[in-house]
């Protein structure tokens, strides 16, 4: 039982920072790491999950959800930026766990964090795919674009106008789409106007992940700057948005600002009310997960005791702003039971199209910005999960394959492109509401142990020098495992049911290979 929670050497990690063990290059500064953590952050969280919690859950009142999940990110925040400066290893929860709590927990943080990282860079790959889809005009044949567990119901043409008013009026460029509800509660006769269409494989999501993963091989430095550079694109859009759009917003769709008890559709406890505002901030926790992946990079940056705390935390505050503002503008100028069928895929242009008149250039703006924000957000996935298996690699937990590094561009070449087929294999053929839900479930469990070890930390080893400090220390790290855990319990069951057989197959894996190939063992 003591092998299970053996833990690593503080004293040898911090001797690794300092040497710069490991060849990973030290190329990353201050403005690099906040515009990693936002370009990480404002993507398909922003774009696509809040369309998505306001029409499944929270309503107008989205804007809470937002206030909720930011309140539990800065309390695991404060946490993240202390074992940052203090541990500027790669790997971010993994490594702290396994400094706190030993190597099973480690190993299944390990594990969660690729639900965090590779199931978020699918998830923002299917978004992707969905905004330029509808930048073509929807000209992807559905099958070539959607999971084969995805299916579309459609009405072209004159038929639509036999369709009941409230329904036909949702109809965009000629062609009407239903919702499964709205399908089911069709007549026959109008049932046998419908198509319906099945997809088979998402090429563009496949497309854009192969293209990121190159650039990632290529080296640290290089993808920064492109990142960079999206990131200031992606910023300007979102505030041209609030700004224009705050014109349009029409005061009745916000009320009531709460979904009303007895909603069709929303009969869960975490669909409806103030409960639904909780079930709201589960779905859009996923917009925060690019904060954490910064600390991925810690033995990246150029100097990590001052720069990775300024990273983390400023990303979120900057990023947090801007989804309140979003939420309440995207609300404002669409009702948000329209996000729950002809909005529900590009969202954003969706609204821009529909009731921001005179402003319809500003759609396909939005659409190519938010194409390009995508790319940042999937390539900082795929870099923090690729750095997350190069440490469990370099602790004999993975095989070796994963921390081999290219012997020109010093990145972990192999594993970027084992990462590629992973990844590829829930974006081309796994629904993207799935893949989004169980990431969030990774993201918060890992935010959990996070600041279950700074209280860990503070008693085992209260001398090792800080640079920065969580304050009101034991409060903050209580609070962030609190609110975490409860918008855990706030996920669905399916999600909570397929994480729980995802840890299952990960401790499998663990007994099975890992714990006898440990470094530890070496005596």
């Amino acid at each position: 039982m003591s092998e299970l929670f053996r833990t690593k050497s503080l004293s040898k990690l911090l001797a690794d920072a300092a040497s710069g063990e490991g060849g990973l290059k030290k190329t990353l500064g201050t403005w690099s790491l906040v515009a990693l953590g936002i370009g990480a952050i404002i993507g398909a969280g922003l774009f696509v999950r809040t369309a998505a919690a306001a029409a499944d859950n929270a309503g107008s009142a989205v804007t809470m959800s937002f206030v909720v999940a930011a309140v539990g990110c800065a309390f695991a925040g404060l946490c993240y930026a202390e074992f940052a400066a203090m541990i500027p290893i790669a790997g971010s929860a993994y490594t702290y766990a396994y400094t706190t709590m030993g190597e099973v927990v480690a190993w299944i943080i390990g594990w969660s964090l690729i639900m965090e990282y590779a199931l978020g860079a699918a998830t923002v790959s299917i978004a992707w795919s969905e905004y330029l889809n509808n930048l073509l005009g929807g000209k992807i044949p559905y099958e070539w674009c959607h999971s084969p567990f995805e299916h579309t119901y459609k009405v072209i043409g004159d038929a639509i106008s036999q369709f009941p008013e409230e329904i036909a009026k949702t109809a965009k460029s000629g062609i009407l789409i239903l919702s499964d509800d709205q399908f089911a509660g069709l007549s026959e006769g109008l049932k046998s106007q419908v198509t319906t269409f099945s997809g088979m494989v998402n090429l563009p999501a496949l497309g854009i992940l192969l293209v990121l993963s190159l650039l990632l091989i290529k080296g640290t430095k290089e993808s920064a700057f492109v990142n960079g550079i999206i990131v200031f694109v992606k910023l300007a859009i979102v505030l041209i948005f609030i700004a224009i759009g705050w014109k349009f917003i029409n005061p009745e769709n916000h009320t009531p600002y709460l979904i009303p008890e007895g909603t069709k559709g929303h009969e869960g406890f975490f669909t409806w009310g103030y409960g639904g505002i909780l079930g709201g901030a589960a779905v859009v926790f996923f917009a925060f997960i690019g904060f954490d992946a910064v600390s991925t990079a810690a033995q990246e940056a150029k100097n990590p005791k001052r720069d990775m705390p300024i990273g983390i935390l400023g990303s979120l505050v900057v990023c947090t702003i801007l989804y309140v503002l979003f939420s309440y503008v995207l609300t404002g100028v669409a009702h948000w039971s329209e996000f729950g069928a002809a909005g529900k895929e590009a969202s954003v242009s969706y609204a821009i199209q529909k009731y921001m008149i005179g402003y319809e250039w500003l759609g396909t703006s939005v659409t190519i910005a938010i194409l390009a924000g995508f790319s940042s957000v999937i390539l900082v996935m795929l870099m923090g999960q690729s750095r997350v298996f190069y440490s469990m690699s370099k602790d004999g937990l993975l095989p070796s394959v994963f921390s081999h590094l290219h012997p020109k561009f010093q990145t972990p070449y192999k594993s970027n492109m084992i990462l590629f087929v992973f990844v590829g294999i829930f974006a081309g053929f796994i629904p993207g509401s799935v893949a989004g839900d169980l990431t969030s479930f990774g993201t918060l469990f890992a935010f959990v142990i996070v600041c279950l070890g700074i209280l860990i930390m503070r008693k085992k080893n209260p001398e090792i020098p800080r640079p920065f400090k969580t304050p009101l220390v034991p409060l903050v790290p209580i609070l962030g495992m609190l609110v975490c855990s409860f918008m855990i319990i706030a996920l669905d069951l399916f999600t909570l049911a397929s994480a729980g057989v995802w840890m299952i197959f990960g401790l499998i894996i663990y007994f099975v290979y890992s714990q006898k190939r440990s470094t530890l063992n070496i005596k």
